[in-house]
């Protein structure tokens, strides 16, 4: 049975646009990248906040009100380690978020690219339908009319009536 890579397998890309696999290792780029904006979007939550508050206030009330041995984080250094991590999450959020953001960019980029092209075909293609439009009018004009044609067939008639009235003249005379 033939190998099936997994590039030939990806739905997202047209065929000719596949990219070779990143040279940094065999980590999945897109996969980070699908990552990056979970995390964004789950930080950008009300959920997300007040988690984040519970948990500190969890935090500096366990370190005020437990006993003594059981405490890791001092109130009178002003909870340090509680500092600490909230300053890891924080350093860690703002580059996730920025990759987030740039990967909504280039799709925003992508899906702009897109529209003008597609604009571009309907513009083509309505002023193709205008001009064709225009074609059909002028030959329309040329075409004879019904009335047209009844009228030319009625002046026939009045000239080949006027034309048999005439002959019997001529042939007696």
């Amino acid at each position: 049975m033939a190998r099936v890579d997994v590039e030939d397998r990806r739905f997202d890309t047209p065929k000719g646009i596949r990219r070779s696999p990143s040279f940094r290792g065999s980590g999945d780029n897109d996969r980070f990248g699908r990552f990056t904006e979970w995390v964004a979007r789950a930080m950008g939550t009300p959920g997300f906040l007040l988690g984040l508050s519970l948990f500190a206030i969890g935090w500096m009330a366990w370190n005020t009100f437990a006993p003594e041995h059981l405490r890791f984080d001092s109130i009178a250094i002003g909870f340090t380690a509680l500092t600490l991590v909230l300053s890891l999450q924080a350093s860690y959020a703002a580059p996730l978020i920025l990759l987030a953001q740039n990967r909504q960019d280039d799709r925003d980029r992508v899906q702009i690219e897109q529209d003008r092209q597609r604009a571009e075909r309907n513009l083509a293609d309505t002023e193709y339908l205008a001009r064709e439009v225009v074609a059909l009018r002028l030959a329309v004009k040329d075409l004879a009319s019904k009335e047209f044609i009844r009228s030319e067939l009625r002046a026939l008639l009045e000239e080949l009536d006027k034309q048999g009235e005439e002959e019997p003249e001529h042939a007696g005379g």
